[in-house]
């Protein structure tokens, strides 16, 4: 796994395990785990510290931010919107014509193979530099 992104003279990994630690309870727990199952999709995943304290994780592009609320994990996809999503992962932002979210509550489960999937997927389409919303803007 590379590590990109460094603020305060931390590099960004350090910052999203602390940002992890810090919150001790259901989502620092859900933080974590969503991160490892990122990680195991895509050993060559970047992790980034973006926007004021939100993890990002890229390859050839941001794949996915992890942003933590008071009642929810949010998990949103740069480019969900051109991503299959058979699981029906994506249960928020589900308006927009590019971004999609995974919102987690407490207690909540997201689908192991399923969610590796979406990230395998989102890491292709950066690689393939396309989306649905260029070929539409190509037309």
């Amino acid at each position: 796994m590379k590590k990109s992104g460094a603020s305060q003279d931390q590099p960004a990994s350090k910052l999203i395990s602390e940002r992890i630690a810090e919150l001790g309870d259901w989502r620092g727990e859900t933080l974590g785990r969503m991160r490892k199952l990122i990680q195991e999709a895509d050993p060559d995943v970047i992790e980034e510290w973006k926007w004021m304290g939100t993890p990002v994780w890229s390859h050839d592009g941001i794949i996915c931010t992890g942003e933590s609320y008071k009642s929810v994990v949010k998990l949103t996809f740069a480019k969900g919107a051109s991503l299959k999503d058979p699981a029906r992962l994506f249960n928020s932002s589900l308006d927009g014509n590019v971004r999609r979210a995974i919102d987690i509550h407490e207690g909540e489960e997201v689908g192991v193979s399923a969610f590796k999937a979406l990230i395998r997927q989102a890491v292709a389409l950066n690689r393939s530099g396309k989306s649905k919303t260029s070929k539409k803007a190509k037309s």
